[in-house]
């Protein structure tokens, strides 16, 4: 049985939400992305873009500026909701891990 879309948040999916609670444009997320996460996590152009234009059309951002080829971005309610459980799975996953090692989790 595939997947729901958007069920779960890839990481480059939950860093672009994550820089869309301000307004921001595209090139602006990748360095903020590439900068919050020391490096750790890298997004394309291309994959940024198209992220970009399927969260438009769920409804998780929507486009607030075109200037030209420049657009702007920002997260909608539905963006912020999906946001919001991601970081709740994530939380749920770490006290696991945290729960079966233990003090191990700690080294």
């Amino acid at each position: 049985m595939p997947r729901e879309k958007f069920q779960t948040l890839t990481q480059q999916m939950f860093y672009i939400l994550l820089c869309l609670c301000e307004e921001r444009r595209g090139m602006d997320i990748l360095e903020l992305v590439r900068t919050m996460t020391g490096g750790r996590v890298a997004i394309g152009s291309g994959t940024l873009y198209d992220l970009l234009e399927q969260f438009t059309t769920e409804g998780m951002i929507r486009e607030t500026k075109a200037e030209g080829r420049r657009r702007s971005y920002m997260i909608t309610e539905k963006g912020q909701g999906m946001l919001k459980q991601e970081y709740q799975r994530l939380r749920e996953q770490t006290a696991d891990y945290e729960r079966l090692l233990g003090k191990e989790a700690e080294g």
